[in-house]
């Protein structure tokens, strides 16, 4: 049978407040670092090496990606507060 709770006490919440707030900002840092690889707009029609392997294409944006990957998994590890 499943424990019952009394009516006194309150279910724990998994996270802390700061696991929560941790987690949004690696979800904030994955979404920029898709938007930074995403790029602007260029015509379709035409290829240009440039703007396909600049910088920002292929090494900041994998950064900030692995970067919000690894708060993420900060955040869930983390021990709350008591």
């Amino acid at each position: 049978m499943a424990k019952e709770i009394k009516q006194g006490e309150q279910q724990q919440s998994l996270f802390g407040k700061m696991n929560y707030q941790l987690m949004l900002a690696g979800v904030a840092l994955i979404v920029i670092g898709f938007l930074l690889m995403m790029g602007g707009s260029s015509d379709p029609n035409r290829f240009a090496p440039e703007e396909v392997y600049s910088f920002r294409r292929i090494t900041l944006a994998p950064i900030v990606i692995l970067l919000g990957l690894a708060v993420e998994v900060y955040a869930i590890m983390r021990k709350p507060k008591q």
